[in-house]
């Protein structure tokens, strides 16, 4: 699997910022701009806690398997991989709903004298943070997952395979 790039989850959080900042504005010059959900980072925040505790765990479970501790459970390769994508995906849609709610967040800068909007900001910077929170979890959950560099691959010459 390929590694996430952290460029290019700030890229998308950028576009998305960007977009969802003019469509707001579109939006708001129109009629009624909708409402920040609340739910949105408590949501975020409930996916970055899964990742991390996933995370945790299997870090555990392959320490103690390499350890060779009496009794240790091993990890799955299966499990392992689907907790990857599962990390991956997550990342990849923080990305752009946290943009999204931080082009929102930042259109209402300029309204915060308002109540309902002060509120909708606060929800859309919660968002932000929260999706952070879930990128982080799966960068971290990416790095448990690694598997150990062979330190033979790297004495052979490329494409051919040792004797």
């Amino acid at each position: 699997m390929k590694q996430l790039h952290l460029g290019v989850l700030a890229g998308l959080f950028a576009v998305a910022g960007v977009l969802s900042w003019a469509g707001a504005r579109l939006w708001d010059s129109l009629g009624t701009l909708p409402a920040v959900p609340l739910a949105a980072p408590i949501v975020l925040a409930v996916i970055a806690a899964v990742l991390a505790a996933t995370a945790l765990s299997l870090r555990s479970r392959l320490k103690a398997q390499r350890e060779r501790r009496p009794g240790a459970k091993g990890v799955e390769p299966l499990m392992a991989a689907r907790a990857l994508v599962f990390g991956q995906a997550s990342a990849l849609v923080a990305a752009l709903v946290s943009g999204m709610y931080g082009g929102v967040g930042v259109f209402l800068l300029a309204s915060l004298d308002i109540p309902a909007r002060r509120d909708q900001a606060i929800y859309a910077a919660a968002s932000v943070v929260a999706g952070a929170a879930v990128v982080a979890a799966a960068l971290f959950l990416e790095r448990v997952c690694k598997l150990p560099d062979d330190p033979e691959a790297g004495s052979h010459s490329k494409g051919h395979a040792p004797a």
